[in-house]
């Protein structure tokens, strides 16, 4: 069937035409509103979803008042590539005991050159993203000549902090949290070529060089735990005693009176406070649940539950002569059950011996300042982060459904 064209009153046109100039200006007014609506929402979109956890990455480095970060459109361009690189700055191991590597920036070398024998060396994983974060802070022109121990797990962030250390002919010593008294000695040793003389010192002069403060018992020997883990520039003509009081001057510089004054407030010695904050800096892999775990470790204890943290086995086991590694992984039943010694919280109930390790300052701060809870278990889902539980039933349930058993 043909359809006749709608017929249209003359006198609606005119009407249309007529439409007062505000209501048109309104209408113009509301599209442009709503266009700069939708631009602001993708551009906030855009700074949460890629510029955000780049600035967040390098939160350490635009902290430091000796870097300074560029400006203008040049700048803004190196965020915006920046933005896009956040792989390519991980660290190029995630295994916090890899080997330190010694790397030496030679006098007129150019950023660029430095960048390309980090990738080179297994310690940076792409060299021009590390130029990138090099130039955005201006640290891409104040590199100097120097020795340094770096290891494939710091970041490129760590790295460029480290690189920043550098002055004239100083040697850089990098230690790692989490590293145990003969892993800093290897650094030391590949730094200073003095590492079993600075491990024998750090292993029996406790008496003589531990702050009183610290409230070690009777008989303790070792500095394990007091040497705080850092970035130390120091003359390459350092003796051992002058790298050892550098890490003892800082660990007291940190464990500062605030914090042996909580640790008294909530009836810890802060040579306690360290041993229980090593074994939490060892069990931590997910920052923020190091104060709950502590929080947990700190339940067991008040209920005279053995802690049963594998680090503290991995402790006692020592040296693995089949891998050269210092913490066995995985542990196997035998090793929980058939290692006889105080460090064995699975054998063994209340709090260890002394320190299993060198915990930072946020592991210590976990213990002082612990996430309250009513947890008692915790597994590892696989992915660094834990499933705590309340009951023992709960708990079976989470190592049956994270680890397969």
């Amino acid at each position: 069937m043909r359809r006749h064209p709608q017929h249209v009153d003359p006198r609606t046109l005119r009407q249309q035409e007529r439409r007062p100039l505000s209501a048109r200006i309104g209408g113009f007014l509301f599209g442009l509103v709503a266009a700069l609506a939708v631009l602001f929402a993708l551009a906030f979109g855009f700074y949460r979803l890629v510029v955000a956890p780049a600035q967040e990455a390098s939160r350490e480095l635009a902290a430091r008042p000796e870097v300074s970060r560029s400006g203008g459109l040049s700048g803004l361009a190196v965020r915006l590539l920046l933005s896009t690189k956040e792989e390519e700055l991980r660290p190029v191991s995630g295994d916090s005991d890899a080997a330190p590597i010694s790397f030496e920036v030679h006098p007129g070398e150019t950023a660029t050159d430095v960048a390309v024998r980090l990738q080179n060396v297994g310690l940076i994983r792409d060299a021009s993203a590390f130029g990138l974060l090099l130039r955005e802070y201006g640290i891409d022109r104040r590199i100097e000549a120097g020795r340094f121990q770096l290891t494939p797990a710091m970041s490129s962030q760590d790295i460029a902090l480290a690189l920043l250390e550098a002055q004239g002919s100083d040697t850089v010593l990098v230690t790692l949290e989490g590293w145990r008294l003969e892993q800093v000695a290897e650094a030391v040793g590949q730094a200073f070529g003095s590492g079993e003389e600075w491990q024998r010192l750090a292993a029996t002069e406790a008496a003589s060089h531990a702050p009183q403060w610290a409230g070690l018992p009777a008989g303790v020997i070792s500095l394990e735990g007091m040497l705080f883990p850092d970035t130390y520039r120091l003359d390459p003509s350092a003796s051992t005693e002058e790298v050892l009081g550098s890490m003892l001057a800082n660990f007291e510089l940190r464990f500062d009176a605030e914090r042996r004054s909580r640790a008294a407030e909530v009836g810890m010695t802060p040579y306690e406070v360290l041993t229980l904050a090593s074994v939490v800096e060892r069990e931590a892999v997910v920052a923020d649940e190091r104060p709950l775990i502590a929080g947990v470790f700190l339940n067991r204890l008040r209920l005279g539950m053995p802690l049963q943290a594998d680090p503290t086995v991995q402790y006692a086991l020592g040296r693995q002569e089949d891998t050269g590694r210092w913490w066995k992984v995985p542990l196997w039943a035998a090793d929980l059950t058939d290692t006889d010694s105080p460090y064995n919280t699975y054998l063994y109930p209340g709090l260890i011996p002394g320190p299993i390790c060198s915990p930072g300052l946020s592991a210590i701060d976990a213990v002082l300042w612990p996430e309250e809870s009513d947890y008692l278990y915790f597994v590892a889902r696989g992915d660094g982060s834990h499933a705590f539980s309340v009951t023992f039933e709960e708990h079976v349930n989470n190592v049956s459904r994270y680890q397969g058993g």
